[in-house]
């Protein structure tokens, strides 16, 4: 497939059915179980799906940070663009969804990304979507899964819907009771935010 233009690239909401299996084949997580999905959006061209964005509620009480209140704060969860678009495609995308979401939800004011060093991420396209590095996370906990080759943030084996553990948490912590997840450390990430009110969007 020759370079795609970001020009050329059409960017719209969507259900996360259309692009759960594309984001968990592309994106380095393999999973988007235990996020919390607000809004998502599929990038096409020639009416070929290659590229996926979601945006949701953040994991834990970590909104505090940044708003007086939850509704106020959106994490960007999963951003996914095949190598064949031009390197600009991707701040293209961004804000697309920037503009689309400071249109259609009002409560939204400060969007959150971060940007995980384990897999060699800085935060490029972030900075040059206008976003403002605020510095790193502290240090955390995860678990590593040898089955699956996946390591598991530990907040993930504490996600509940509706009081109650989804069915994969359910699951690793049996395999945790077991013995099977193997405790690892995680390297903070790069936090960076974007004022939806302040940007001129």
């Amino acid at each position: 497939m020759n370079r795609i233009k970001a020009r050329d690239l059409d960017v719209s909401p969507c259900p996360v059915s259309e692009i759960r299996d594309f984001i968990e084949k592309h994106h380095y997580s393999k999973s988007i179980n235990g996020v919390k999905v607000s809004y998502c959006f599929k990038v096409v061209w020639n009416s070929q799906l290659v590229g996926g964005v979601l945006f949701g509620a953040m994991s834990t009480t970590a909104w505090k940070r940044f708003a007086d209140s939850e509704i106020k704060v959106l994490e960007l969860r999963r951003l996914v663009l095949l190598d064949v678009a031009e390197k600009n495609s991707e701040s293209r995308v961004i804000g697309f969804c920037l503009r689309w979401i400071k249109k259609n939800d009002r409560n939204v004011e400060v969007i959150v990304s971060y940007a995980d060093p384990k897999y060699g991420h800085s935060g490029v396209i972030y900075k040059a979507s206008n976003f403002e590095y605020i510095g790193t996370t502290g240090k955390d906990k995860g678990f590593f899964d040898p089955e699956t080759n996946k390591t598991y943030h530990s907040r993930a084996l504490r996600t509940k819907y509706k009081g109650v553990y989804k069915p994969f948490v359910k699951i690793l912590r049996k395999k945790l009771d077991d013995g099977i997840l193997k405790p690892v450390d995680l390297p903070p990430k790069h936090c960076f935010i974007y004022k939806l009110y302040l940007e001129g969007l």
